[in-house]
């Protein structure tokens, strides 16, 4: 079982970037999705999760209106992109199969993501 984040970086705040996940080993499709952060001297954060069909989301406070979550079941990949981006949004971005940080199982290695000026 494999997940796979990529497209973090640095950015200015105000900025944008789009994080993809990609997943092998277990049936996607089948399966509610979520991503996770870990910020600087805080614990795990969830941050969105998404249905398998992809017609329901659900964001966190500090992100809704900034941030996306959506999938591609043919494509087996995970997305968020992230809008209006802040200096609090640094972190280490995990990928979670299952739709809350209590009920996640796997989770990928995490890409970087730095906003600053």
């Amino acid at each position: 079982l494999q997940l796979v984040e990529s497209g973090g970086g640095m950015v200015q705040p105000g900025g944008s970037l789009k994080l993809s996940c990609a997943v092998s080993g277990f049936t996607f499709s089948n399966n509610d999705m979520s991503w996770i952060r870990q910020t600087p001297g805080k614990g795990p954060e969830w941050v969105a999760g998404i249905n398998p069909g992809g017609d329901s989301t659900y964001y966190s406070d500090f992100v809704k209106g900034r941030f996306t979550i959506s999938r591609d079941n043919a494509k087996n990949t995970l997305y968020l992109q992230m809008n209006s981006l802040k200096p609090e949004d640094t972190g280490l971005y995990h990928c979670a199969r299952g739709p809350t940080l209590a009920t996640s199982d796997y989770w990928g290695q995490g890409t970087q993501v730095t906003v600053s000026s």
